[in-house]
């Protein structure tokens, strides 16, 4: 069992999220701690004239209520909402903050990145703890 699981958390249609959330559930040792994470990624520069005014503040307020409905009923659970890179942002919270464990779903990938999802791939490249992949 492990004491400290971060799940990272994706709003794509693709991604499991509550199944995710079950799975670490059922891992956690009795008094540990499970954490979402959702990686808001910057805007790129050129697309920020684009982006409505407030949009980012916006955004942000609706995916912690998401994240906090998904935890509500979780004991030892937060929900956070970080800004960075996706996959690097993860890796960095998890070694920061002491995570042993990764929850991570993928999505069905393209040739690219053909195994895993990109961000899944990072994660179980480089992570400093054990990492779960959903399908």
């Amino acid at each position: 069992m492990y004491k400290h699981i971060l799940v990272p958390v994706s709003f794509e249609d693709d991604r499991n999220a509550p199944q995710s959330v079950s799975v670490a559930k059922k891992l956690i040792a009795q008094g540990g701690q499970i954490t979402l994470l959702h990686v808001m990624e910057q805007i790129p520069a050129y697309a920020v004239n684009y982006v409505p005014e407030g949009f980012h503040d916006e955004a942000k307020r609706a995916i912690t209520a998401s994240l906090s409905d998904m935890v509500q009923d979780v004991e030892g659970a937060r929900a956070l909402v970080v800004e960075g890179h996706s996959g690097r942002t993860i890796l960095d919270w998890a070694e920061q903050n002491g995570a042993d464990l990764i929850v991570i779903a993928s999505h069905r990938p393209g040739l690219q990145d053909y195994f895993l999802g990109s961000t899944a791939a990072q994660v179980v490249r480089h992570a400093q703890c054990s990492v779960h992949v959903l399908r």
